[in-house]
């Protein structure tokens, strides 16, 4: 599907026209989206729109591509990313950039060009402010999306600091890996929006930008904090898998220490009853009228008295 919103010169809004219409008007600036293009629509890129092949073959890629601008002759390039809510998924958007335009391509649906192209169209001053604008709302929309996430896996950290042990060591492990997991998701969309943005508010070559500063340095604040969030996260998700890992060795260093004391308490007594055990008809013991109940005084005295002297050691504090 495509749509078209377009500001005449004299300020007024068009919308849900079509492309052959918004020739005909004389536009001020204009955003058409591609919203789940079919495989004629997509063709218009270059057959309505002149975009350069390559930029139109990387729309056209069904592999996510790292965020990126390109600029080509009066146009510039933008590979975005958006995020799944749920499965923090990475998506693409990609985003034309002209001299009284924006064209923004995405295959699969987009809440967040959902979000910004209707509040363009509810409000007389955002659809003043120009493309320049409309392209800084498409990203800061896509940027918003990522706080959610970001807060959620905080959360799930905090849930699990807070059970102080009432959980098994194996879930809260895998919880753990679970969540660095999606961490590492969240760095690989962050981390290349943030330098593309940085790209962005340094270039010369972007009409708009600097005049617009404030809006553009907010959204690069923003992606820091985000950065920042992933950062302190990984090495609190990192602490946390060191510290069950220690306290799992420290536990079964304990049940081995007291299997290896039970072991050396039950090994002379084994020692006495397999010689005792043996059916050699000259052994002299065989015959003593109280040998049984020697043996037995020398098992439990011996037993007791390992264990009394292992105690004294601190075996099994």
């Amino acid at each position: 599907m495509i749509r078209v919103l377009a500001v005449t010169d004299k300020l007024e809004l068009r919308r849900d026209i079509t492309l052959e219409e918004l020739k005909q008007i004389q536009a001020k600036w204009y955003w058409v989206d591609f919203n789940e293009p079919s495989p004629e629509e997509a063709l218009l890129l270059e057959q309505y729109f002149h975009f350069h092949p390559l930029a139109v073959e990387d729309c056209l890629h069904h592999l996510l591509q790292r965020p990126k601008v390109d600029h080509y002759e009066n146009t510039h390039f933008f590979v975005l990313h958006s995020l799944h809510p749920h499965t923090f998924a990475a998506g693409e958007v990609d985003l034309f950039w002209g001299d009284n335009f924006i064209v923004t391509f995405h295959l699969n649906p987009s809440q967040e060009i959902d979000d910004a192209w209707n509040r363009i169209a509810e409000n007389q001053q955002l659809f003043e402010a120009g493309h320049v604008y409309a392209a800084h709302l498409v990203i800061d929309k896509l940027v918003d999306q990522y706080f959610p996430a970001a807060y959620q896996l905080e959360d799930q950290l905090s849930d699990i600091e807070s059970k102080e042990g009432k959980d098994s060591i194996q879930s809260v492990m895998d919880d753990i890996f679970e969540i660095r997991s999606k961490l590492l998701k969240l760095r690989k969309t962050i981390l290349p929006m943030r330098e593309l943005m940085y790209r962005i508010i340094n270039s010369e070559r972007i009409e708009g930008v600097k005049t617009n500063m404030l809006y553009f340095t907010d959204i690069y604040d923003h992606l820091l904090k985000l950065s920042e969030m992933i950062e302190s996260n990984r090495e609190m998700t990192a602490d946390m898998r060191d510290s069950y890992m220690s306290l799992n060795s420290n536990r079964m260093n304990t049940i081995m220490k007291t299997l290896t004391v039970i072991t050396t308490i039950f090994m002379p007594l084994t020692f006495i009853v397999g010689i005792y055990g043996m059916n050699f008809d000259n052994m002299p013991e065989l015959h003593w009228k109280w040998g049984y109940f020697i043996v037995l005084a020398v098992l439990v005295g011996g037993g007791i008295g390992m264990y009394a002297w292992f105690k004294r050691k601190g075996w099994f504090d």
